[in-house]
């Protein structure tokens, strides 16, 4: 027995196939974004819809660091917040986190193409949320965010009533900013979800280490910029992290492979 890792019974045989892979892959993603320096302890959340199940998603427990993370430890959910099955964590007991439930619940009723939903606390994504020219285009990767969408602070999300007008805001974006806040991205895979935000985390990190040059940015023209933007669009390239994702897993698989259990 590891003491350094939470013990529970695999929940392999008790889910369908189809859950237990989607389980894998939000295992997966968890372990990637600490992986890449994005994790803010226990905070934030990364969901992903159970196949086959119209009202329901996997959430972290809360108080589970992103790093431990395995297949068998997510809590279902449906989107009114109500738990349909969690694991027995014994005298941790590990709940929900009402905030990481309004702002994720709210995304994944409302664009039911999504699967996956990912959203972060980073030093440079907040720093980026917090400056009033929000995300600038002044790199390649960076131009694929031209059209990114923006919601302003609230407030911490407590209140179900800003589920409409975050929902609103997002539009049919697969990535947003939240100003004084952080990052969001959604995809149609942990894979696609994973690559909207490991770009966007670049991107700002970017931004900022531009911006401490104190030197003028170098601008583009509109036309390329708007032709850069539509280079990335679905329609003129594979789906976002379809040849990534397996090479991250078998990453994974080297690093530490319990993430699978």
């Amino acid at each position: 027995m590891n003491p350094g890792r939470l013990q529970l019974p695999s929940l392999k045989n008790q889910v369908s196939p189809e859950e237990w892979n989607a389980r894998v892959d939000l295992a997966a993603c968890y372990r990637l974004i600490a992986h890449y320096g994005m994790s803010d302890m226990m905070a934030n959340h990364v969901t992903i819809r159970v196949p086959g199940e119209d009202n329901a998603f996997l959430t972290n427990p809360y108080g589970m660091m992103y790093e431990e993370m395995f297949a068998s430890c997510f809590i279902k959910i449906n989107h009114d917040g109500q738990i349909l099955s969690k694991p027995d964590f014994g005298e941790l007991n590990y709940g929900l986190n009402k905030p990481g439930y309004i702002l994720h619940s709210a995304v994944h009723h409302a664009r039911p193409e999504v699967n996956c939903v990912i959203h972060t606390h980073t030093p440079a994504g907040m720093a980026v949320s917090s400056l009033k020219c929000g995300l600038l285009p002044i790199n390649q990767t960076s131009m694929r965010f031209l059209k990114i969408s923006y919601h302003d602070y609230m407030g911490v999300v407590l209140d179900m009533s800003e589920q409409e007008l975050l929902v609103q805001d997002l539009g049919t974006s697969e990535a947003m900013i939240l100003r004084n806040h952080g990052l969001l991205t959604l995809g149609r895979t942990a894979g696609e979800a994973f690559n909207w935000m490991h770009r966007l985390e670049t991107s700002c990190r970017a931004q900022l280490a531009a911006m401490a040059c104190n030197t003028p940015l170098q601008a583009v023209p509109q036309a390329v910029l708007e032709e850069t933007y539509m280079n990335y669009q679905p329609q003129t390239r594979r789906p976002y992290g379809l040849m990534e994702w397996p090479a991250l897993l078998r990453m994974l698989d080297r690093l530490d492979p319990s993430f699978r259990d």
